[in-house]
């Protein structure tokens, strides 16, 4: 599959690189993102080269598209979207902690969905969105985006902490993209 490159008004979006390997490290070693994603912990120097490589490979099979969010040429954070060859692909973001807060993430999510539901791409119909119970920021995006809240899936994560009950929603390419009412305290 095409390394499609995406812009928006503030950010590039384009696969990560080996030069990425030591912003990829450095934004890892927040335990905030280690306990909300999958990310390994402890986070190694050798974890962001094989996840470099990971993503080529998913690249090149056409089963998860993986962008390195740049503001201003430096690497902020990650955006995917994964098992893009069948049913909904799952869209997972993070972002390095002295990033947060600036809408960087919700304008690399409205990229990546626009890339998604584009005209070439009619076989995706819908978009998954699934978080760590609690992870609020993540939450407010997705919300943000239009995707619906549909539920909580029951220790259904897995990560170096164990396992953990997530948030679940979707986006339909329908579906109005306009934030939406969720029953959860999100603020």
């Amino acid at each position: 599959m095409e390394r499609d490159v995406l812009h928006t008004p503030r950010l590039e979006l384009s696969a990560p690189r080996d030069r990425d390997a030591a912003s990829i490290h450095a934004a890892c070693q927040d335990a905030e993102l280690q306990r909300l994603t999958t990310v390994p912990s402890p986070y190694l120097p050798g974890d962001a080269e094989k996840f470099i490589a990971l993503s080529d490979r998913w690249w090149d099979e056409g089963s998860e598209a993986t962008w390195a969010i740049r503001l201003d040429d430096r690497l902020v954070g990650m955006i995917g979207l994964a098992r893009l060859g069948g049913g909904a692909p799952e869209i997972g973001y993070w972002m390095a902690r002295e990033a947060r807060g600036q809408g960087v993430v919700g304008e690399a999510a409205e990229a990546v969905v626009d890339w998604a539901f584009a005209a070439e791409r009619p076989a995706i119909a819908r978009i998954e969105w699934r978080a760590v119970v609690g992870n609020v920021a993540s939450a407010r995006t997705a919300r943000r985006l239009g995707f619906r809240y549909e539920g909580l899936l029951r220790q259904a994560a897995s990560n170096s902490f164990g396992r953990a009950d997530l948030w679940v929603a979707g986006l339909l390419r329908d579906d109005e993209r306009s934030p939406q009412p969720w029953p959860l305290p999100l603020g």
